[in-house]
Formats: structure tokens, sequence, C-alpha cells
């Protein structure tokens, strides 16, 4: 059973989403979502290839707390192709205080469950995960 200390569980799910959206590039980002009566992260929103940042973005709630993951792509200086795996534990201001707790306290326990995120962010707006700070993280 999960407790404050160890987070919540991690459904089987987000694995899988996340290990298809890292090996296949089948998606261009997934939004994960806690689930305090089951006591688990479970898949909420997985993103088409060919969606944007910008619906990435879109898909957060204004005034809830989840965590998502986001395959960005870019060019090199020396011009070539690569992707990261960018993490945001999107926690707003204008959520609740319990459930800023639950996903802090669980934060940990996710990102061990889904190995492979290289760049991490944390944000309580929008303007703290734009590209420009992703760029800044890059290197």
């Amino acid at each position: 059973m999960a407790n404050a200390a160890s987070g919540m569980a991690v459904h089987d799910d987000c694995k899988l989403k996340f290990l298809e959206l890292k090996a296949k590039r089948t998606y261009r980002f997934i939004v994960f979502k806690i689930e305090e009566k089951q006591k688990q992260v479970i898949v909420e929103k997985l993103g088409k290839p060919s969606d944007s940042y910008e619906d990435f973005s879109a898909s957060l709630p204004a005034n809830e707390c989840r965590y998502a993951v986001y395959d960005f792509d870019y060019v090199t200086d020396e011009n070539c192709q690569k992707s990261r795996i960018v993490f945001v534990a999107w926690s707003p201001d204008t959520s609740r205080v319990r459930s800023k707790m639950i996903y802090a306290s669980s934060k940990d326990r996710f990102k061990r469950e889904v190995d492979g995120i290289q760049i991490e962010l944390q944000a309580t707006d929008p303007t703290e995960m734009g590209l420009d700070v992703i760029r800044s993280r890059l290197n």
C-alpha cells in the first residue's frame, strides 16, 4: 500500500506508454494524473506525434497538478537532429495544497518507475516550462 513517504503506486500502463514514447516515438507527450482514490498514477492524455509544444502546454489543467513528459526534438549547433525527454512536474499556485503535497511526495518514485527522463522542470505557471527554458537546459 502506498504511503506519503513512498509516493503513489505507478500503474503499469504509465510505464508501457512511456516506453512507447521513448523507444518507438509513438507519442509526442504523455500527461499523468494521480488518482487519489486508487492511490496510483495513471495516464490521462496521450499526444499524437504531430502535436506541438503548444498542444502539450494546453493539455495541462490551469489549477490542478500533473506529471508530464514531452519528447523534445531539436537541432544542435553541428546541425544534428536530437531528442530529449523532458519531465514536467506541473504544480500551479492555484491548485489545492493537498494535491501539491501528494504530487511532490510521489515525484521521485514516479521518476524511478519511468526510466529515461533527461531534463526535469518544476513549473507553477506556463512561463516556467516554455521552449526557451527547455532549450537553456539542453546541455
